[in-house]
């Protein structure tokens, strides 16, 4: 298979999450991504960058604003020493009110702000070890940096920073100055064919970097069992959950969900947690939207995107599954990993 195999691990402990990834590294997993939700992406990372050996470390993705611009790029320093230059900066401007309800983040408007944040980040990075001055005034971030050096010349200078994006205006910012592109989990081949490289491209054409040095990494709900009926109500949960938020309205009814989605939107006015939403979702949306079903199918529905995205980011369901449902589901995605990156 010509696509890079990454993976998401998944654990209820950090020494779950390293035998996960150590396990995903031993099969052939190119990069180990961690999100930043329930625990600090930087550190997830760290942790598993001092626990792995060949393996790309990547933040899929970290938030960009609640931390300053100097702390993520000491931290990606960081990262990127105890992995010995195997780290990979994933930023995301997240939505407003996880920003300032969460954080009490700046929040301006995300694809400026998220420009200027990895201008400074790229500066220090590159200048840190220096002690040349630094200085940066924009709209939404100012560094004014002086008599500062850091005493440790770092293995890289120039770390990939990824963004995320799925709307037009973010990917389009992610092709015109990211060193890569990371997807939502919920990215078919045809939304990915008909829109998102369209916007990829027409942030490339800003650019003053080669196609060749940006990689596009597509984001994949993978579950698999014997029982595709099984795999595919396994699915469902994650489905559920991004299917009761409108603001993904454009989303399901490009791929003609947009009735089914209402259908979720209903149930969860009920009352219902986002956990119960599975049982509307119908095997069409898991279809659609998520790599699902026995092994072959899966591997067959991973081969679609060959000749659109150079790597695939697989991770195991979570949301509305028992911890050991979970576990079940990681395990049968790296014992497939073997049969995707041999075959």
């Amino acid at each position: 298979m010509g696509l890079r195999i990454t993976y998401a691990p998944w654990g209820e402990t950090l020494d779950e999450l390293v035998d996960a990834a150590q396990r995903a590294e031993k099969a052939g997993a190119e990069v180990i991504w961690v999100p930043e939700l329930h625990r600090s992406a930087t550190v997830t990372a760290a942790t598993l960058a001092a626990k792995t050996k060949t393996v790309g470390i990547g933040t899929a993705i970290a938030l960009a604003f609640p931390r300053s611009p100097m702390i993520t790029a000491l931290e990606a320093l960081d990262v990127d020493e105890a992995s010995n230059g195997r780290f990979i900066l994933g930023l995301g401007s997240a939505v407003e009110r996880l920003n300032v309800d969460w954080h009490n983040a700046r929040f301006g408007k995300p694809a400026p702000h998220l420009r200027e944040t990895i201008s400074i980040i790229r500066m220090i990075l590159e200048n840190s070890h220096l002690g040349n001055p630094m200085k940066f005034e924009g709209e939404y971030e100012r560094i004014d940096i002086r008599g500062f050096k850091r005493p440790f010349t770092p293995p890289r200078t120039k770390i990939p920073i990824y963004l995320a994006g799925m709307g037009p205006v973010m990917t389009k910012l992610a092709g015109e100055i990211g060193d890569g592109w990371i997807s939502h989990e919920l990215c078919s081949p045809s939304y990915l064919e008909k829109n998102l490289i369209p916007w990829l491209e027409e942030g490339r054409a800003r650019s003053v970097g080669e196609r060749k040095d940006f990689e596009i990494v597509v984001s994949a709900l993978c579950v698999i069992d014997n029982d595709s009926k099984k795999a595919k109500r396994w699915a469902a949960g994650l489905i559920g959950f991004y299917a009761s938020v409108r603001t993904f309205a454009d989303f399901f009814e490009f791929h003609g969900l947009q009735d089914q989605q209402n259908a979720v939107i209903a149930k969860f006015k009920t009352g219902v947690s986002s956990d119960d939403l599975g049982e509307v979702v119908t095997d069409e949306m898991v279809d659609a939207l998520s790599l699902a079903g026995d092994v072959d199918e899966v591997i067959e529905k991973i081969a679609r995107y060959e000749g659109l995205a150079d790597a695939v980011k697989l991770s195991p369901p979570s949301h509305g599954l028992s911890g050991a449902t979970s576990r079940i589901a990681q395990n049968q995605i790296i014992e497939m990993i073997p049969k995707l990156v041999r075959g």
